[in-house]
């Protein structure tokens, strides 16, 4: 068992959670979240009861049925010591059977304890589960994901020999089902071409990186830095990275730490999600100006150069031809991409897999220039 790090040194001491009573609405839910303080109540002094615990698992969800079970299946079978480690699960009021679900899950050797988020956002929730926690590494689940037995046990390994803050690793995307839409949406999700230079998406290549996903974090680091920003329902992992990282901390991205992720069930759903979440991008950059990357803008300005040629091609040939040339470049470098790489599928998906990233970047794109409205104060979605 890689496991180098001193239990005594890792021990805690029991946190009380913090508990909060959530308005009925999103905008009042928003407002409330701004009251309490961009970054969520500070952690609490602890208590000079001591615990065994070493790692605390937070895992959001809502109305996470279909997933949750699989998801905390993989968190309960890890190699870790089921005494040093437990499991939070934030609910948001989920309307499905997922509290059901995570019930079943509660009589086992590994404590798994659930937790009701009231204000029913991700960022939300996190804290709420990062105030109960025990240990002095904290990971971040997602309840999309299945994680390998030696996931917990890799986490605290790669903290203690890499030194960083925060440690993650790459997630491998798998379609959820055997449909067409799902399998295009995947291709997207792993593509160069669909995501850009995001790293624990396409790549397995290991070292220091800007971000990672389902992060492993040194409590102390959070400390320091404070917790997830609530404003931000989106790109709240981003602004805590770009934080971490301004404050000198180090996150480390390894293959020893990959995941299976499992995205939206079809096509449609891609496209719904890209809009609702681009949307966040222009109030996240009010936020935290380095918490996003270049590579999230370039759809909008994609969006805006076809818009702007399609106008200027109504008056004149130059624009027709301006079109045509953008068009080309387009399709030919996402043809290079798909057919020249490492993309998964089949000759057809491959093929068609330009295509669909050109709707992934519209529906990015229009989100991002909706959520422009955000520089005048408006509220989010």
């Amino acid at each position: 068992m890689k496991l180098n790090l001193s239990i005594e040194n890792l021990e805690n001491t029991v946190i009380e959670p913090n508990e909060r009573t959530a308005p009925d609405d999103s905008m009042e839910r928003f407002n409330a979240a701004s009251e309490s303080g961009i970054f969520g109540s500070a952690i609490e002094e602890p208590s000079p009861i001591s615990s065994p615990i070493i790692v605390s698992v937070v895992v959001p969800m809502r109305n996470e049925a279909q997933h949750i079970h699989s998801c905390l299946r993989s968190l309960v079978g890890q190699s870790f010591p089921s005494d040093k480690y437990e499991i939070w699960v934030a609910d948001g009021r989920s309307t499905d059977r997922s509290r059901e679900t995570v019930s079943v899950f509660e009589q086992g050797k590994v404590q798994v304890r659930l937790l009701d988020n009231a204000l029913q956002t991700t960022p939300s929730g996190i804290n709420l589960g990062i105030r109960a926690a025990k240990g002095q590494i904290i990971v971040i689940a997602g309840a999309h994901a299945v994680y390998p037995a030696d996931f917990i046990e890799n986490c605290v390994y790669w903290l203690d020999k890499t030194g960083a803050d925060v440690v993650g690793g790459p997630v491998r995307t798998e379609a959820e089902n055997g449909h067409f839409g799902a399998r295009m949406a995947t291709l997207v999700l792993t593509s160069p071409f669909g995501v850009g230079n995001s790293r624990f998406r396409t790549s397995s290549e290991e070292g220091w990186v800007d971000t990672v996903p389902f992060g492993a974090y040194r409590r102390a680091i959070l400390d320091r830095v404070g917790l997830f920003n609530e404003r931000l329902v989106r790109n709240q992992d981003n602004d805590l990275s770009a934080r971490i990282r301004r404050a000198g901390g180090k996150i480390y991205l390894t293959p020893a730490l990959t995941t299976t992720y499992i995205p939206v069930r079809n096509f449609t759903d891609l496209l719904r999600q890209a809009f609702r979440k681009s949307q966040w991008h222009i109030f996240t950059l009010r936020e935290n100006v380095l918490a996003l990357g270049f590579r999230h803008l370039c759809p909008a300005a994609l969006v805006v150069a076809v818009a702007g040629l399609l106008v200027f091609s109504a008056v004149s040939s130059l624009g027709l031809m301006l079109l045509a040339i953008l068009a080309f470049s387009y399709l030919s470098l996402g043809f290079w991409i798909a057919l020249g790489g490492k993309s998964r599928g089949s000759l057809l998906s491959k093929s068609l897999l330009p295509f669909a990233c050109f709707f992934f970047h519209c529906a990015y794109g229009i989100g991002t220039l909706v959520g422009l409205r955000h520089l005048f104060g408006l509220a989010p979605p």
